[in-house]
């Protein structure tokens, strides 16, 4: 008889042991193949704008990467040699009007180049109720010296596009018209170059499009510079780490950050 008893209750601690073994098991398969479950909340979408002369295939590293973390993405393709930044602002307002803007799910943008320009002409005429959290990749806050050497030739708008014209250094250009960020937005910037002619033009450190300096905005929460050439810097797996980071935190993580951390 107290051998049964023993056995019994022997028995029963046994598939305890297991049971709790099996779903510390689960869970951590979760975490590890389903990240987002734990760190994104309620499926917060991310809305990701490429570059000029880009398409939406130039995301594809950051769009994997935030679906894995459990964020809702939309990697919108627009024609951006096809038309002022005027006119591609309200392409992209029509195509989160169809997904994106009326929810309570929070909306957050991730950008390259010439698509942080569009949020910012974005948000000072159509800002959502559910916006969250920006961070734009070696956007030309401030214009770009290159345009401003070569805007005026007709065969650079010819390659570029109307938009390309725009994104000069001047008072009057498209990004100096709009103002201080009154969002929560981070900035990451590279600098490296695979464009020695363009760098050779560009006032100051840069990324062989735009410099360090005209990637600022007044306003931003953080920014960060990484040793990344324009072309590239959407892919770096350290810079899309810092976007997670960003987007989660409302801040770059420092402890990864060996960026030139005096240019914040």
């Amino acid at each position: 008889m107290i051998m049964l008893i023993f056995f019994t209750r022997f028995a029963s601690c046994r598939n305890s042991i297991l049971s709790r073994y099996s779903a510390l098991v689960i869970f951590f398969l979760t975490v590890a193949v389903f990240p987002g479950s734990v760190y994104a909340q309620d499926r917060d979408i991310v809305i990701l704008l490429h570059g000029l002369g880009r398409t939406s295939k130039s995301m594809e590293p950051l769009q994997y990467r935030l679906t894995l973390e459990g964020y809702k993405v939309f990697n919108i393709a627009y024609p951006s040699r096809k038309d002022k930044i005027e006119n591609l602002v309200e392409f992209i307002r029509q195509e989160l009007k169809t997904c994106c803007t009326d929810g309570t799910d929070k909306l957050h943008f991730v950008t390259h180049s010439l698509g942080g320009i569009l949020v910012r002409g974005y948000l000072s005429n159509y800002r959502p109720q559910n916006l969250g959290r920006v961070v734009m990749l070696s956007p030309p806050n401030k214009g770009s010296d290159v345009v401003d050497f070569f805007g005026d030739y007709s065969l650079f708008e010819y390659f570029f596009g109307p938009a390309a014209t725009e994104l000069g250094t001047g008072r009057d250009s498209f990004p100096n018209t709009l103002g201080p960020a009154d969002f929560e937005v981070g900035i990451i910037t590279g600098s490296r170059t695979i464009d020695p002619l363009s760098s050779w033009i560009i006032d100051g450190d840069d990324d062989g499009k735009v410099s360090i300096e005209q990637a600022r905005l007044e306003g931003m929460a953080d920014f960060m510079v990484v040793p990344v050439s324009h072309a590239f810097i959407m892919s770096n797996q350290e810079v899309i780490d810092q976007v997670i980071f960003f987007l989660q935190n409302g801040r770059f993580n420092s402890q990864q950050n060996q960026s030139l951390q005096d240019f914040k």
